[in-house]
């Protein structure tokens, strides 16, 4: 592949809902422009973007794939993204690397939530935008309504580009509203001009009409001209738009068929035409020598830095760091330098990546994506710089995973190369997170959701070979007591040669304090039990705390107070201390009057309006209580409450399915508090249940 220049680089990123035609259309974009013979189908495996087994298996993407077309002499970067909202954190790691997007619509299912998703991430990261009507050649599609929804969503912004020629049902051209002039399609995106159809006259003039006012509001100078009934030049018409679609205040709709690759050109034209190129764009990072901020801008006279936005670890194709050069030109065979990890990599090879072949290059210039294979200590969101000049950007931003469930091996001794394995899906997909929860005798795998947690528990078995069951986490309860008791433990035991002896007198109350597991203090008169052996009595206090006597959870707010006691000239010792205080503890604990404590979470609920009613009903069911709700920009409300951690289990699937998949949470622990009888005593049960097990 050739090397290009920052002025001859494009970077796009595909958006939209799952299953809305996003690789069909990078795949007929590659069929155009003549990188495949054969136009692949996702329902055949066969793609360029979707080359991984669960992908084929699935028939939808999981990861992002960056596939580089190039059209005339401009090499255009698509990175194809997943639609299914689980997979949020790869479409996260690809915006970060895009200059502009393409938000694809079907024409079919009509404008989703995915769409609005996708609309919002542009928004947030500022990006330029185009919508793609894809799948008009099916007879459901319906280009005019999608254009209207879009219009009442958004605007003014939104300006068609074209309206569809339809003969006999079928989608045979379209109408360049820009140019005013009709295109019929030969074979797959070829054309040539043809008349406008009368029965398109009247969206004609009405897409027309809504176009100019999109050009007028670009300045004073054309909104006067507008007003005055001046006609625009097609000059005017064309640097207006250019400029506009960059800023973002015109978002052009088109047309065409990912199917049958029909509009495809029109696009590829659009993107090298209305799209920036990075080097006219903004980037910086600081200079960790000088403590100076360094502008990179995709400059590539400044020094070399590079940003990672995504990490490939494929037990049969290797390791591959995918980066985005912000400054500079990087050459094959050179030494770079890792500033957040204060580490150097030998960087060998450079290659561009088209889903799974790798193509080798020479260099790679600002602003142009690449790939380096075996780097030591680079991770996702690191920067690669020269050790002359060692510069850090900020890191990618990816959403929280707030799913959990609890897993372990299928096979004894596995555990191993379970952990390795998740640590190689981590460094992938930043929104998988393994934790070990030794506090509650279990490790807990995080994710956006339950289809993500569903891959990854499939990609261990296929591609890494080791079995995991999952199942409902064990929620972090705790115990603890409400009133005073005084205890005595005993423990005697006589055999040949010395025995053993220890004797305490415990009294037991409410610390007050649910932050510490307890307290200990000592009120002894008279040496009944002597010094040394009181390190051993708050031993003893110390691991009792760790599992309670009532359900086995952690105990906290507990004061002990040693009062009384005996012991032996020779048959005491620490030991013996210590069992004689298990035995006291627990007596002591189940008599005063023991319960448990649920964590208790701030929970965070963003909804439109209109489903605000549904999930505050959900959340009483939940026996959450709602505090309040805060408006936010777009219509939308954030609800507030405070909700049992127990009560949060599969949450995340019931609000999608009581939203349309809008609506969104983030909790954070809050306290503890004490659980309601029924709750208890279907703990105590469970675990009880789970211990003759």
């Amino acid at each position: 592949m050739n090397v290009y220049s920052s002025e001859k680089i494009r970077n796009v990123v595909l958006l939209g809902h799952g299953s809305c035609g996003k690789t069909t259309l990078v795949e007929a974009m590659a069929y155009t422009t003549g990188i495949t013979k054969r136009q692949g189908k996702v329902e055949e495996g066969n793609t360029i973007s979707d080359y991984d087994k669960e992908e084929q298996k699935r028939l939808f993407s999981i990861n992002t794939t960056v596939v580089p077309v190039i059209y005339e002499d401009t090499k255009i970067n698509f990175l194809d993204t997943p639609g299914y909202f689980d997979f949020v954190g790869e479409v996260e790691q690809a915006v970060a690397a895009a200059d502009a997007a393409i938000i694809v619509v079907s024409a079919k299912a009509g404008v989703e939530v995915g769409t609005l998703k996708a609309w919002d991430l542009c928004e947030k990261h500022n990006l330029p935008r185009i919508f793609f009507v894809t799948d008009m050649d099916d007879d459901n599609a319906s280009y005019r309504e999608v254009v209207e929804k879009l219009t009442e969503l958004y605007g003014k912004k939104i300006a068609p580009f074209h309206i569809p020629i339809r003969e006999n049902e079928k989608f045979v051209g379209f109408v360049n509203v820009v140019k005013m002039a009709g295109r019929r399609f030969t074979n797959g995106s070829n054309y040539v001009e043809c008349e406008i159809p009368d029965y398109c006259q009247e969206n004609l003039s009405k897409f027309r009409e809504t176009l100019l006012e999109a050009v007028a509001e670009t300045s004073e100078e054309m909104m006067d001209k507008y007003f005055s009934g001046e006609e625009f030049t097609q000059e005017e018409i064309s640097t207006a738009l250019r400029n506009n679609v960059i800023d973002g205040s015109v978002v052009p709709v088109m047309v065409g068929s990912g199917v049958n690759a029909q509009g495809t050109i029109m696009l590829l034209q659009a993107i090298v035409k209305y799209f920036p190129e990075p080097c006219k764009l903004k980037i910086a990072g600081k200079n960790v020598k000088t403590g100076d901020v360094f502008e990179g801008n995709y400059d590539e006279s400044k020094p070399f830095s590079a940003r990672v936005f995504k990490t490939i670890a494929d037990p049969f194709i290797g390791k591959f760091s995918l980066l985005k050069v912000t400054s500079g030109v990087l050459k094959a065979d050179t030494l770079l330098y890792n500033a957040d990890k204060d580490a150097e990599e030998k960087v060998g090879k450079i290659y561009v990546l088209r889903g799974k072949e790798q193509i080798e290059v020479s260099e790679l210039h600002a602003g142009d994506i690449g790939a380096l294979a075996k780097l030591t200590s680079t991770v996702t969101g690191d920067t690669l710089s020269t050790k002359a000049n060692p510069v850090v950007y900020d890191r990618i931003q990816v959403s929280v995973p707030y799913t959990c469930l609890r897993y372990k091996a299928k096979n004894k001794g596995d555990e191993d190369k379970i952990s390795q394995a998740l640590a190689k899906i981590m460094d992938e997909d930043l929104t998988v997170k393994a934790v070990n929860d030794s506090e509650n005798r279990q490790t807990l795998l995080y994710g956006i959701g339950d289809q993500q947690l569903d891959v990854v528990v499939s990609k261990l078995a296929t591609k890494y070979k080791v079995e995991i069951e999952v199942m409902k986490p064990r929620v972090p309860f705790r115990e603890t007591i409400r009133k005073k008791v005084r205890v005595q433990g005993k423990h005697k035991k006589q055999s040949g040669g010395h025995g053993q002896y220890g004797d305490v007198h415990i009294e037991f109350e409410p610390s007050g304090d649910l932050e510490k597991p307890y307290v200990f203090e000592e009120k002894i008169f008279g040496g009944a039990v002597p010094k040394n052996y009181f390190p051993a009595v708050e031993k003893g206090i110390a691991e009792c705390c760790q599992k309670g006597p009532l359900a086995g959870y952690p105990v906290v707010g507990v004061k002990a107070t040693l009062v009384d006691g005996s012991y032996h000239p020779v048959d005491s010792s620490e030991m013996a201390f210590k069992l004689a205080t298990y035995l006291a503890f627990k007596q002591g604990f189940m008599q005063a009057s023991p319960v448990l404590l649920e964590p208790i979470v701030s929970l965070k609920v963003v909804v439109p309006e209109k489903f605000t009613g549904d999930v505050m009903g959900d959340l009483n069911k939940r026996r959450g209580r709602v505090l309040g709700m805060n408006p936010l920009p777009g219509g939308k409300q954030e609800i507030v409450a405070d909700v049992p951690q127990s009560e949060l289990y599969g949450y995340s699937t019931d609000l999608r399915s009581m939203t349309g998949g809008i609506g969104e949470f983030s909790y954070e622990f809050a306290r503890y508090e004490q659980a309601p009888a029924d709750v208890q005593q279907k703990v105590i049960e469970e675990n009880a249940k789970e211990q003759e097990e």
